[in-house]
């Protein structure tokens, strides 16, 4: 039953603007084996900014 753990992993994304801002979500592997970047909102500069997934 771990099977579903390693196909859907629970990712950090982390802020690129400094601010140690952090919103965790999961990601299909398969689909996107690459590194996740999201545009989302940043509440200590209250815009939005790119958020860079973290290992």
């Amino acid at each position: 039953m771990s099977q579903s753990n390693d196909v859907r992993p629970v990712i950090t994304l982390r802020s690129t603007a400094g601010t140690g801002s952090t919103y965790t979500t999961t990601k299909n592997r398969r689909n996107t084996p690459d590194r996740l970047e999201l545009l989302k909102f940043d509440p200590a500069l209250k815009k939005r900014v790119i958020f860079k997934e973290t290992r």
